[in-house]
């Protein structure tokens, strides 16, 4: 006896509506629905195996299910790529957005969160922390089928869509070039560098930028310390007081990840905010008002709004089977004189 839409509905666990609007290809209906829906009509016999085993693609009108993967923390370029995220997805009724934060820098938390996205989003936004863990959860949900793509920070040999961020290694040579012109030319001193953590690849290609072009352009000018601090302001703000106790003829910083106001409000209880060459990242409301009052000289900027837009942009299309061209950010450089309306 042939099975009806009552007992599809039944064993789908939907209701017999969403299994008409499904098998005749009616919009509304989440992607992940309308895989169970149409799996278990075929289990049921009610309709024909897919040929060779090819995949259901959303059609027009369909919701689609992505999910993103942020880290928690203090770090207000992260805050901002999440808000631009959320009021972007606000507008596009075709999707259904959904984001993660992970708190620590634990890339086996990381891991799982993205593990236990398999089967139950078609697309995946992720600042990731380059690891083995990490990398191997990306390949499986690949092999399901969820299209990847990194942000900010990339990971190379994994099956992403893309990478949306900017050219990192680039945005570090850029910091020592400022560093050099700041400093002027063949004056010796110390510099210190910060790092949220070289787990991020993103980070680790801002320090080898820094330190390739420090070494081509600049010998007189002597990194002296690397710190990480896990883009915690309070925990940046303890190192950078520790590190001026132990060179207080420190010269410049170059900080590669978040913790500015940490190491701002360091350099100022020591009176060394006017006389100390400081670079950063990202144009935030912090970073904006430390520019305003000369203790930060410089941020290189990447534009979360950019990155939330193309992320969206990308990941649907790539669901969808569409080609899409992608717009990277462009690298910025804010001073005092040009701060961007935020």
């Amino acid at each position: 006896m042939r099975s009806t839409l009552t007992d599809i509905a039944r064993e789908a666990g939907v209701s017999a509506a969403t299994v008409d609007r499904v098998l005749n290809n009616r919009p509304g209906v989440r992607a992940r629905t309308r895989e169970v829906v149409l799996e278990m009509a075929q289990r049921l016999g009610y309709i024909a195996e897919s040929p060779n085993g090819a995949s259901l693609r959303p059609i027009p009108g369909e919701i689609i299910r992505l999910d993103f993967a942020l880290p928690a923390g203090t770090n207000s370029f992260i805050k901002m790529l999440h808000r631009h995220i959320e009021a972007q997805a606000l507008a596009r009724p075709d999707l259904d957005v959904y984001i993660a934060t992970i708190e620590g820098f634990n890339p086996d938390r990381l891991a799982r969160l993205l593990q236990d996205l398999r089967g139950q989003t078609q697309g995946v936004g992720v600042i990731a922390l380059d690891h083995p863990t990490v990398r191997e959860a990306i390949r499986s949900l690949s092999a399901n089928d969820v299209k990847v793509v990194t942000i900010a920070s990339d990971i190379l040999h994994v099956p992403r869509v893309a990478y949306i961020g900017i050219d990192n290694r680039a945005a570090g040579r850029l910091a020592g070039y400022l560093l050099n012109r700041f400093m002027g030319s063949g004056r010796p001193g110390k510099v210190a560098l910060f790092a949220g953590s070289l787990s991020y690849r993103g980070h680790e290609e801002r320090e080898m930028g820094f330190r390739h072009i420090l070494t081509e352009e600049s010998p007189n000018l002597e990194i002296v310390e690397m710190r990480e601090m896990l883009d915690d302001r309070e925990k940046a703000y303890s190192e950078a007081s520790a590190l001026l106790e132990r060179h207080p003829d420190l010269a410049a910083i170059y900080n590669v990840g978040a913790g500015n106001t940490g190491i701002a409000r360091a350099l100022k209880e020591r009176g060394r905010a006017q006389s100390m060459v400081f670079l950063g990242h990202e144009a935030t409301d912090g970073t904006k008002e430390l520019l305003l009052d000369g203790t930060l000289d410089a941020v290189i900027d990447q534009n979360p709004r950019v990155e939330a837009r193309e992320a969206l942009n990308i990941l649907t299309h790539a669901v969808r089977g569409l080609p899409y061209e992608l717009h990277q950010p462009r690298l910025q450089v804010i001073f005092k004189e040009n701060i961007p309306e935020i």
